[in-house]
């Protein structure tokens, strides 16, 4: 049974793929979808008896590379964490295959997309099942491979094409520092078994070493080494800048990798690694500052985005960062925790968003729809629920995880657990704000869009539907059944999978922080909901007229909506120097120049210049060969010496007589 939640994926994949002609359109999506849905009905099983009964599970496969004390097999270790991830994998893919069926119907590429998110599927299982850091390694990149495939489906696009070139060179940035990580990691520990790393941690706390004559200690450095990885693929700040672009794929795409699974990667290794990160202080520091800044960077640039699933991008992008500054924090359970919940809801919001823009005929630009209400009342519903979720309202999903982290934060009584509360909580006034300017501009300010928006508006059908509904449910009921279970006081459910100092647990004292600062998310979500009904219902007017011709606004709201400046930033700085440096030094004077003047083209030059010579001395005439015969021979005799002369002076006498004499009478014999 566990070994088909991994393979029954790449099953379908493999099928949908290659034999899609063969089977139907129909067929491979039945197949596709059939497998993953089957994976998912098993990852329910385990859950049932790894995460409840407590029964730890652990398969060798087969081994797979084995070089004198470097040993990596295929092994699959499936613990409480495992099983959690494996709910959030399969359990939404599955729904986003259901979702496809009709939200691609017309395309004639079905075959392929279904096999691609079969592969990703495959690839994130792989990645969450790993027992070693080499094969989860393996399904990083496999998850690499398939983002860039989904993300350029339609390859026809240009933007489709410059953004999943985008996302796969910005994550190969932080591939590099997760693969040095695991390099360190070999070279101190001499293993990449997670179980051995995580049990001999503390024996290397304080362990100093040498580079480039200063002293570092070893297990911060490979801990941020490996928090550059996880900065890569969760889009963290500084290599956030392909998350937004990657909204050009399908729909689906983007609530299946950027919004439930694929961006979640990274706070997962901090949860498996959590016994080492634990023995480097310092690192965790720089991961609880850099998530903090990430969530307030995020809030703040999706107030003022007009482009529908780019809100939702940003809200994506700020929500990773609460997982990563609560893994900073040391609460690893409730990052973990977030990051099931925020699954759901986030995957609701972007379906819903799909079945807005199915319905107004591809246009994402918020300000060209409106009034949708009537028309997507179902959707309407759908949107609304997940959007409460995601502001933190009480008694749903987002109010038990998100919270939990403001609270633990502020109990943290530090300087790190001070400044992520502050950021935290700023960024829960923002995102309540765009959350709800989203709805108002959708589905009930009047309408703005042209006339064929609205002639063949619809609501979502059933296939669409179903899942919406149950995504929902978990959006409602999803973190009040599993508070107590994962993050109640005294829980064992995650029977030592996540590791934490005992000085570092400072979650208990959120029980006794001051009531108003655990009003103060449900006050920041209110008055984020006043602000924008003002802003876009009462006084949208003024508030246009503000930001057009007021200087100091605009220039704000340009920064703002220019995601601030980063791109811009690293074009002038790292991009068009790099192509400025490949092409005129690398391309041009090395390839073109050096190595082409010294390599294949000089030689061919070098040969074609003295075929042409050789062409012209070649008359093909007797007595022109018989000169350079001659004088052949005379620049030998002069040059060898007549020690070495073969011939004598008087038969060389007699042979330089001929030959003229014979070169005279060819010549008037031709003439």
């Amino acid at each position: 049974m566990y070994l088909l939640i991994v393979f029954l994926p790449i099953i379908g994949s493999f099928i949908s793929g290659f034999f899609g002609r063969f089977v139907g359109r129909k067929g491979a999506v039945l197949i596709s979808t059939g497998c993953t849905a089957t994976s998912a009905f098993f990852s329910v099983l385990c859950f049932y008896e790894v995460g409840l009964c407590s029964c730890p599970c652990y398969i060798h496969l087969a081994s797979w590379m084995s070089c004198e004390m470097f040993d990596a097999s295929w092994g699959f270790l499936f613990d409480s964490l495992t099983s959690i991830m494996c709910i959030v994998v399969t359990g939404v893919s599955s729904l986003v295959h259901i979702y496809s069926i009709s939200y691609m119907s017309e395309d004639p590429h079905l075959s392929r997309f279904m096999s691609y998110l079969s592969f990703f599927t495959f690839c994130m299982l792989m990645l969450v099942t790993a027992d070693n850091l080499i094969q989860v390694f393996f399904g990083w990149e496999g998850v690499g491979v398939a983002s860039y495939l989904l993300i350029n489906f339609w390859f026809t696009r240009l933007q489709a094409n410059k953004s999943a070139i985008k996302a796969l060179l910005v994550n190969r940035v932080g591939d590099i520092g997760l693969a040095l990580g695991i390099m360190g990691i070999f070279s101190v520990f001499h293993t990449t078994d997670i179980s051995l790393i995580n049990s001999c941690a503390y024996l290397f706390k304080d362990t100093p070493f040498f580079f480039l004559g200063y002293e570092f200690d070893i297990l911060t450095c490979i801990s941020i080494l490996l928090f550059v990885g996880c900065v890569g693929k969760s889009a963290q700040l500084g290599l956030h800048t392909w998350l937004p672009d990657a909204m050009e794929g399908p729909t689906p795409v983007s609530a299946l990798i950027h919004a439930a699974t694929m961006v979640t990667a990274g706070v997962f290794l901090l949860g498996r690694c959590s016994a080492l990160f634990e023995e480097a202080p310092a690192a965790l520091y720089f991961i609880a500052y850099l998530g903090a800044m990430t969530s307030f960077f995020a809030a703040t640039t999706g107030l003022v985005q007009n482009d529908l699933k780019r809100v939702i991008a940003y809200s994506t992008c700020s929500q990773l960062g609460y997982m990563i500054f609560a893994c900073g924090l040391s609460m690893y359970n409730i990052g973990v925790f977030h990051l099931m919940n925020h699954a759901f809801f986030k995957a609701l919001l972007f379906l819903s968003a799909g079945s807005v823009i199915h319905a107004v005929s591809d246009e994402q630009d918020m300000r060209k729809m409106g009034a949708l209400i009537q028309q997507l009342p179902l959707t309407y519903s759908m949107m609304l629920i997940g959007t409460l979720a995601l502001i933190g309202f009480p008694f749903l999903t987002g109010f038990y995880s998100k919270d939990a982290i403001l609270e633990g934060a502020y109990a943290h009584y530090s300087v790190k657990g001070n400044f992520s509360f502050c950021l935290g909580s700023i960024s829960a006034l923002c995102t309540s704000y765009y959350s709800f300017r989203l709805i108002f501009l959708t589905f009930i300010c009047k309408a703005q869009g042209h006339k064929h928006y609205y002639s063949n508006v619809h609501d979502a059908p059933v296939i669409m539907a179903a899942p919406l509904i149950l995504l929902a449910f978990g959006s409602i009921f999803g973190g009040y059944l599993s508070k107590d279970m994962m993050i109640g006081m005294g829980t064992c459910f995650w029977n030592g999978s996540l590791f934490v100092e005992p000085e570092h647990l400072f979650f208990v004292e959120s029980e006794y922080i001051p009531q108003s600062i655990k009003m103060l998310p449900l006050l920041s979500g209110f008055f984020g909901c006043i602000i924008a009904y003002y802003i876009q219902m009462m006084f949208f007017d003024i508030s246009f007229n503000i930001t057009t011709f007021e200087k100091e606004v605009q220039s704000v709201y340009i920064f703002l909506n220019k995601r601030w400046l980063f791109d811009k930033v690293y074009n002038h700085i790292l991009a068009l120097p790099s192509l400025f440096i490949g092409y005129r030094i690398t391309f041009s004077s090395l390839d073109k120049g050096c190595i082409e003047l010294f390599g294949p083209k000089g030689i061919i030059l070098f040969i074609q210049d003295s075929s042409r010579i050789m062409r012209k001395v070649q008359s093909g005439f007797l007595y022109h060969s018989a000169l350079v015969m001659l004088v052949g021979i005379t620049f030998f005799l002069s040059t060898t010496g007549s020690s070495y002369t073969f011939i004598e002076s008087n038969l060389f006498f007699i042979l330089s007589v001929s030959i003229i004499l014979s070169l005279h009478l060819t010549a008037q014999t031709n003439n």
